[in-house]
Order: C-alpha cells, then structure tokens, then sequence
C-alpha cells in the first residue's frame, strides 16, 4: 500500500466510527486500566545512532553542524560529512547479539509491564518493517523486524508492548547538512535526509525556537507522509499505546494528531484493545490521551493518569561510551513519588549497537526489581490517596527537572491507596527506626478520623508497632535492617 492507498484508508476507518474527528469525541476515550495499573513502563532509544556511541541520540544532526563537538569526532573518527555520511552506519548497525526474549527476561524481572521501543527516531530509520520507506531494519543493517520481535517476546512475557514515534522532527533534523558539502544534498538520499528544511528559526544545533507552537510549520506533503507512517505503525504492530515526541505541538500538526487519534482509536476498537496516547505540553486535549513530563514530574496529584519518561543516563537517551548513569535508589524515589501523584514512569535504556544492554543499565533493573519484590504490592494497581505526601522536599513542576531536585529525607513520606489500605513510603530509612506520618494525625473533633486497624513494614513479617496523637501516626520499627531504598508500610483500614 502507497501514501495515496492509506490516506484513503485512513479517511474510510475515521468514517466509520465509532470516534469522530474531534476533541468532544476525542476527548471522551478512557485511560485503560491495564496502563492505569501498571505503574512501570520500560522505553528503549536504539537505533543506527548507538553505532557512533557519542555524545547522545542528536549525533545524527549535530554530525553536520561545523563548530560542534560531533562533528569535529566525526570527521576526525570516520571522515568528511561528504564522504562518510549518517546512512554509512546503517551497514555498521548489525544488532548481531540482539536476543529479544534475553531483554524481555530482565524487564519483566525488574516489574515492567510495558515497554515502549523507539519505532522511528528524528533520524528517519524505522527499526520495523513498512510499505512506506525503504530506510527500514528490514531491508537495512540488522534485516530483522526489530520492533515484531519484540512485540512477539513482550507478549510471551504478558508485558503490554507499545511503540513511539519521533518522526515529526525530521521534517528539519538533517538541515545542516544543506550548508556545507555533505550526502544529505544527494538526490539518491533525498528520501532518506528530507526534506531537512532550512529556515533561521530551526538553525540552532538545538532549536528552542520548534517550542513554539506558531514556529516554521512542516507542508502537507510531509505531513500526510507522518500521518500515513504512523497509521501503518499503528497497524501492524497493534501497540497498547503510541507515544509521540515534543514537535506535534506545532499548529500545522493539529488535524493530523486528530485524525491518527481517531484511526487508532477506531482501529483499536475493532481489535477489541484498550489503547492510549502519550503526548507532551499541549498537543492534545487534556482528557484525549495522556499527558507525559520528559525528565520531570508533577508537583502534585493529577486526577488524570499522567507519565514521566526519564532514562537511567542522565546525560542521553541512547547508549553512549561515556554515558552517566543514574543510582537505583533516586530512581526508585522519583518512582514512588510519581505513583503517588497518579503517574507512571516510563524508564528508558539505551542498548549498545550489537544488541547488549550496558552492565550499569542491567544492575539498575536488577536494583529495581529486588525492590519491586518487596514493595510492589503498594506500587501496583494502586491510585492515589487523599494527599500525594509531606516532608520537606519539594518536586518542581515540569520538563528537564529529573536532576535538580534534592535528596528526600526520612521525614519524606509518599501515599498509594488500594483495597481498604493506605501505602506509606518512607523516602529514607529513619536511623532512629521510628517515623511520624502527619496525615494520619488525631483530629481535634475527631469527626473524620481514621481507624487502623493494623500495621506492618512489606517484606517483614512482624506488625510495626504504632500510636497517634495529635502530631501524627508514630510508627516504630527497631529490628528494621539498614536500606537505601524507600521502605514501604501497609496501613490496613478497619
């Protein structure tokens, strides 16, 4: 099937119902449980960029931007733009060690129930099978369907398998190549490096100026072409959720974004399938999909489902040989915290090019699963409580803040509710081995007080023992072993 051939049909599907093309439908489409309660998700950026293994995932434009570190590398390492270009890797990108059902072992062992693989970064290599470019793993470096193989070893694991689609931001990514002699001005490659619009506001290595919602707007041509390529992702991989990256935003996209939501949302009931959308800053309707904070959270509870997507490298999304990764315990911190709020975190590793995943990301999984052993119990298929916390540390608000925050203390407290019992997470373990939870204090009138029944630390089989007054619940436990992870406390409701 050609362009033309889906645009037709993608016309037909939104036809038929049972969702229009339009926010008040839109807008009426539930969250799905099963995203509700899974709480962890697992993102994976790989691609032909984890063959040069530099700087992070925007090598692939910055290669072309003479004053910039990777392109001073590249030339030094590999050559002149002009004569070794970004399409020279595919051949390198072998993914030779690549064992899906290996990947899928340690994600459901650290407590994923979704994962959400890369379909299609900025840099216009589809890590799937499509009808639509030949610039595909299929046909190209590995000649595996990347994405199918996954999915297939997701679904033996009983995790959710979801795909993303960064491809919005091609429409400019390679544009720096259109100012110096390099591959991307070869007409054999155009349908690879195009169109790489070239205008002043996208000249920055790092366009603030694509934030704007009224910044250059991409032709129609390219955005049938994404809308096309993101029905087809839709199509034959079936994912529990799409996730789109920042540029959609853009007001040329908007009946785009509503016209692929009503396909998928009309394909999916017809595969009776619970889906969603993952968008950023406002590029759906607030109750159409879900809304997504990359590196950051929320300050408080949303009573809509939310995610944060945050890798386990703090300074790339893809593998690099120089990456800085993240301790599990802040991790887990952030994690807990976002559940209280109504979240999920979406964690993201970034695999080597022949398939292996970086020893410091495999330990931190595992960190991340002997954990969810324990505490999950107060993680899974919990919502949130009548307030998210207390203590002194305080989250800011919003993108790029995953690195900012201070660390929680053991006056920090976060709460999960599920079936009659309140989840109280102690953010650090006191040395004293008592804590104080304020929000179960003792009311003057005691008109809307709350009886508990009981109280135990998971993963100890002894009750804690506990009283309250008027400054809270004190809780004790002295026997507690030493932990630099959050510990969790059932409070069973009488």
């Amino acid at each position: 099937m050609n362009k033309q051939e889906y645009l037709k049909q993608i016309d037909e599907v939104i036809a038929a119902g049972p969702y229009q093309d339009s926010w008040a439908s839109l807008s009426g489409h539930p969250v799905p449980a099963w995203y509700r309660n899974a709480k962890l998700g697992i993102f994976i950026h790989w691609g032909v960029y984890s063959v040069p293994a530099y700087s992070y995932e925007w090598y692939p434009r910055h290669m072309y931007i003479p004053g910039r570190k990777e392109y001073e590398h590249h030339v030094k390492t590999y050559g002149p733009v002009n004569e070794f270009g970004y399409k020279d890797f595919i051949p390198l990108f072998r993914a030779e060690k690549f064992d899906a059902a290996q990947w899928m072992e340690l994600f459901s062992q650290a407590g994923a129930r979704y994962i959400m693989p890369v379909a299609e970064h900025h840099d216009g290599f589809q890590m799937y099978d499509s009808m639509l470019s030949r610039w595909n793993a299929v046909n190209m470096g590995p000649k595996r369907d990347i994405l199918g193989e996954l999915q297939k070893a997701a679904e033996d694991c009983g995790i959710t398998f979801c795909a993303s689609s960064h491809r919005a931001e091609h429409y400019w990514y390679y544009n720096g190549g259109t100012r110096i002699p390099s591959d991307v001005t070869d007409p054999a490659y155009a349908d690879f490096y195009g169109p790489a619009v070239y205008d002043e506001q996208l000249s920055a290595p790092f366009p603030q100026d694509t934030h704007r919602i009224d910044s250059i707007s991409p032709d129609t041509e390219f955005l049938e072409d994404w809308l096309a390529r993101t029905c087809e992702l839709a199509d034959r991989y079936q994912p529990g959720c799409i996730y789109f990256d920042w540029w959609i935003q853009n007001l040329a996209f908007k009946p785009y974004l509503k016209k692929f939501a009503t396909y998928y949302y009309n394909r999916a009931a017809s595969w009776n399938k619970e889906v969603t959308i993952h968008y950023k800053y406002n590029a759906f309707a607030y109750t159409s999909a879900v809304y997504d904070i990359e590196r950051g959270q929320m300050s408080n509870i949303s009573p809509r489902s939310w995610q944060t997507d945050t890798a386990i490298a703090k300074n790339s999304w893809c593998y690099t040989e120089n990456n800085d990764y993240k301790d599990a315990k802040d991790i887990l911190c952030d994690f807990v915290d976002i559940v209280s709020k109504n979240g999920c975190l979406l964690l993201d590793v970034g695999p080597k090019a022949d398939g292996t995943l970086p020893e410091e990301e495999v330990n931190v999984l595992r960190e991340i699963g002997g954990w969810m052993k324990i505490n999950g119990e107060g993680i899974y298929d919990t919502t949130f409580w009548k307030v998210y916390g207390e203590g002194p540390t305080k989250i800011p608000e919003g993108h790029f803040s995953d690195t900012s925050r201070p660390p929680y203390t053991s006056r920090d407290i976060r709460y999960t509710y599920k079936e009659g019992a309140v989840y109280a997470f102690v953010m650090k373990m006191p040395a004293s081995r008592q804590a104080v939870l304020k929000a179960f204090a003792v009311p003057e009138n005691r008109e809307d007080d709350l009886s508990v029944l009981s109280v135990k630390m998971l993963g100890r089989p002894s009750a804690v023992s506990f009283f309250r007054d008027i400054d809270g619940m004190h809780l004790r436990f002295p026997d507690a072993e030493d932990t630099c992870y959050p510990v969790c406390f059932k409070l069973t409701l009488s």
